[in-house]
């Protein structure tokens, strides 16, 4: 038990000082714009096919799912709004965030844990090439970017699913339910959902780089290293979540 805590107090430490040269690096120039780029392509664009699935299949099985319950009130007119406010406040920020922490974390993960193993980052030193700024800056900052993104696409996906399901044993036209949707959405229903994305998306990209940087040497540590940001990532999203919960409560 002591040893288990020396090893969580030693990893806290370790993180907080590689969170901390992030926040140094990055000021520091020159930028590499071009790695930049490429990874918001590779995290953003590619990862568009399962955030697209994944947003249909929430807002459709959700509409589907709540419509009895409504119709039993004689609330069936509040599917739409009710639906909407569900997925944009809660369900897709977070189901988004851990589809990235499950797909990108751990390709995070494994690909410096690999480059680790394999020297390649030793040779970048070598080099006099900036490996951090290279490798992790750029990583870091394109998840931080593309996770709000991939959730606001989220949400509408959802909604156009819930408008789906609401035609499976209804009749509504796509501008009422858009219209419904809106009547009822307020701005500080999106607010706080949309911040709280962006921390999502800079711990997913941090740990994943974290996990991958300090990798031991030998090719199973490549896999460890991926599936401890996975685990890791995903535990980082329900904390932040939960604590975004309680500062949003006190606010309203």
């Amino acid at each position: 038990m002591v040893l288990y805590l020396k090893n969580i107090c030693n990893d806290v430490g370790k993180i907080s000082v590689f969170t901390l040269r992030f926040f140094k690096e990055v000021f520091n120039p020159p930028f590499p714009f071009s790695a930049f780029i490429r990874q918001c392509y590779v995290i953003g664009y590619k990862s568009l096919p399962l955030v697209t699935i994944t947003g249909f299949i929430m807002g459709l099985v959700l509409t589907i799912q709540s419509r009895p319950t409504m119709a039993k009130f004689g609330a069936e007119t509040w599917l739409p709004s009710m639906v909407s406010l569900s997925l944009i406040r809660e369900i897709a920020p977070v189901i988004t965030a851990l589809i990235c922490a499950g797909k990108i974390a751990s390709g995070i993960g494994a690909e410096l844990g690999s480059m680790k193993v394999t020297e390649q980052i030793d040779a970048m030193e070598v080099s006099a090439i900036n490996p951090y700024r290279y490798l992790v800056v750029t990583r870091v900052l394109a998840t931080t970017l593309m996770v709000p993104v991939l959730v606001i696409y989220a949400d509408i996906i959802g909604v156009y699913g819930g408008y789906v399901g609401y035609n499976i044993h209804g009749s509504i036209t796509l501008y009422r339910y858009f219209s419904e949707v809106f009547e009822h959405l307020e701005f500080i229903d999106m607010l706080p959902a949309l911040i709280k994305t962006f921390f999502f998306g800079f711990f997913i990209g941090l740990i994943g780089c974290y996990k991958g940087f300090n990798a031991d040497n030998g090719t199973e540590s490549v896999g460890k290293a991926a599936n401890s940001a996975v685990v890791s990532a995903s535990l980082a999203v329900f904390i932040i979540d939960m604590l975004a919960v309680q500062i949003t409560d006190l606010f309203t």
